[in-house]
């Protein structure tokens, strides 16, 4: 079944009722998966269905499925792993860990940097696993560039790196439980047999190796329920096929279609502006949304000389909405196109001032300090992992400098064992100090502890004993300042962040924290914040709400990108770009166009977005600043 969900129709709540349902009539918590892209959604989708299931004296529904494609192959994987060579603990490489590890991949490889970045390398890798390609598939369908040769080359040595350190990233997650199931035919069949009933939300963004995980999972029984908005498909860029979702019925002839049409959350206005936009594209299922809501006040598009006008007419509406109608900063979200955008608009809130929060900035398990504790507990689950193991080996400083740790890598690859082992047997290694000879024992001796204290503390409790014993917050705070005092609490809160998650799931396992941690994204940091007006773009905005919601740089070369001009399917994608935007308003809708811009430096005529005049069909507001 296809649920054909328009913006603001309640798909959530859908999938919430119909598991609660099922439960009811009798089917067993354990036969039911259900499929998310964000840890946030599947947080609320359990305490959703937990609530319900209250309601009517249901079973407790713990043992349902309920998680994202990437935490639920994890899971496949560590239980069924080891059919396919994948050891049980291996480490899950976000992306700046992949993009380390490729960019150390180059080097080895001697590769000339004009032809390649870590950055472009990773992103056609990651590409390929999605199409579930192996290095050589990806050379056989490529173009034969010199781009391919060498992202061919680099991509061969990441992946036999990723095995030696015992790790996958996060396209493995999904591309190798697809390869479980090709390869273990009775494994796939063990799982179909178990998932009586498979759900998918935010069907539209799947990729092809989700959509094929889908299928292999579902082709038994063919209980396949998903959920999705054609017309909210923005993630092509990352890999999204929106072809998963048009093409449902032929991939299910048998499939039944149900369109949700009724939009609880916009005004008509609005709705009918959003409409009138996104009926422009081709590719795409029709449906007709309809809201009972109050008619509303007009969508309105404000004309400006210049990027600084423009902030400051955002800023100061903001400031007179809070003044006039009593409407709280957390009322509000500042949408735009690129991260460039940002810079006149915070200026202008701090001149303003104006509290606001940036989304997608830095997350906390981005920053440098939480990395390093993460990667103490990282080598603590997975002594091969090379990556973590090299992270911390002097962090905080102990006297084993980059010369010694790069000698002791040279001799574990001449052994051919792991790093962590080559440690164990230092004074074999020609050319290391007896001080720091010494002080490598004394950090080997010291994660040995940790090592066995694991099997008998909380991950919390190992948490704070891995913060004491390495000395890592009184190193922070010698450096003194209010810098040093921040970085600190930051530590000091993921103590609390690997207690709330105890309390959370009632698993008090290092190896479950750090695959939550491992796994979050930054949708999963994306809050509504009643203290703040949030900016973020509109890739950012996605499934959240605000009663008053301004859309910044309407303009051609903006949004739609100019990146996207050439190409139907990109300029598409652009479009439902500025409808998940506009769709995110309540009860306002505040479009804004500069008539010049800097661009690198530059003052550049701006013509007004070709979504402006669409969204006029319906009637809006045009004032001139």
């Amino acid at each position: 079944m296809l649920i054909l969900a328009g913006a603001g129709s309640g798909k959530t709540r859908i999938i919430v009722h119909r598991i609660a349902y099922m439960i009811a009539v009798g089917e067993k918590p354990w036969n039911i998966l259900a499929l998310t892209f964000t840890n946030k959604a599947a947080d609320e989708m359990r305490s959703r269905i937990r609530t319900l299931l209250r309601e009517i004296g249901g079973p407790d529904p713990s043992l349902i499925w309920i998680g994202t494609f990437h935490s639920i192959c994890a899971r496949i994987l560590r239980a069924d792993g080891k059919e396919i060579g994948i050891g049980q603990g291996f480490s899950i490489y976000d992306e700046s860990d992949t993009i380390s590890l490729i960019r150390s991949c180059i080097e080895e490889l001697g590769l000339d940097w004009k032809w390649i970045s870590p950055e472009s390398a990773a992103n056609a890798i990651s590409r390929a696993k999605e199409r579930l390609l192996d290095p050589s598939g990806y050379w056989d369908s490529s173009s034969k560039s010199n781009f391919a040769r060498v992202v061919t080359q680099v991509f061969e040595l990441y992946q036999k790196r990723l095995r030696e350190n015992n790790a996958l990233d996060f396209d493995d997650l999904i591309s190798e439980t697809v390869r479980l199931f090709r390869e273990a035919p009775h494994l796939l069949e063990r799982y179909q047999d178990r998932f009586h009933h498979i759900l998918v939300d935010e069907y539209q963004d799947t990729n092809h190796a989700q959509y094929v995980f889908i299928k292999l999972l579902a082709q038994k029984r063919r209980n396949l329920f998903v959920v999705g908005d054609d017309d909210q498909s923005i993630y092509g860029w990352r890999g999204a096929d929106i072809r998963n979702i048009l093409e449902f019925e032929r991939d299910f002839p048998d499939a039944r279609v149900i369109r949700l049409e009724q939009n609880y959350r916009s005004t008509k206005r609005i709705l009918s502006a959003a409409s009138s936009v996104i009926r422009n594209n081709m590719r795409r299922k029709p449906k007709s949304l309809w809201t009972e809501n109050e008619e509303g006040d007009p969508v309105t598009v404000a004309f400006l000389p210049d990027e600084g006008m423009e902030a400051f007419f955002i800023a100061s509406s903001i400031k007179g909405m809070v003044e006039e109608e009593g409407r709280k900063l957390g009322d509000f979200a500042v949408l735009y196109r690129t991260h460039a955008q940002s810079r006149a608009i915070e200026e202008a809130m701090r001149s303003t001032g104006i509290p606001y929060m940036i989304v997608g900035g830095t997350r906390f398990y981005d920053r440098k300090e939480i990395k390093d504790i993460i990667s103490y507990l990282r080598v603590i689950c997975n002594p091969f992992d090379s990556l973590a193991l090299m992270r911390v080996i002097n962090e905080p400083p102990r006297g084993i400098g980059k010369g010694t740790a790069k000698r002791i890598v040279e001799k574990a690859v001449e052994w051919g064992v792991s790093v962590y082992e080559a440690m164990g047997r230092v004074d074999e290694v020609d050319g290391i100090g007896a001080k720091q000879a010494k002080a490598i024992k004394g950090f080997r001796e010291m994660m040995e502890w940790f090592m066995k204290a694991k099997e008998g503390l909380r991950a919390s409790e190992l948490i704070s004993e891995v913060i004491r014993r390495t000395g890592y917050l009184d190193h922070i705070l010698k450096g003194g300042g209010e810098e040093a005092i921040s970085r600190a609490e930051n530590v000091r809160e993921l103590i609390s962040a690997a207690r709330d998650f105890e309390e959370d799931t009632g698993n008090s396992s290092l190896e479950a924290f750090l695959e939550r941690v491992s796994l979050l994204t930054k949708a999963d940091e994306a809050k509504e914040d009643g203290g703040a007006v949030l900016l973020m773009t509109l890739h950012c905005a996605k499934g959240l709400e605000f009663p008053v919601v301004f859309i910044a740089g309407l303009e051609e070369g903006l949004c739609p990108h100019i990146n996207s001009m050439r190409d139907e399917e990109r300029f598409e994608e652009e479009r439902r770009l500025c409808y998940v935007g506009m769709t995110r308003a309540k009860e306002r809708l505040i479009l804004t166009c500069a008539e010049e811009r800097k661009i690198g430096g530059e003052r550049i005529s701006m013509s007004p977005s070709r979504f402006i005049e669409e969204a006029s069909e319906s009637g809006i507001l045009k004032i001139r600043v």
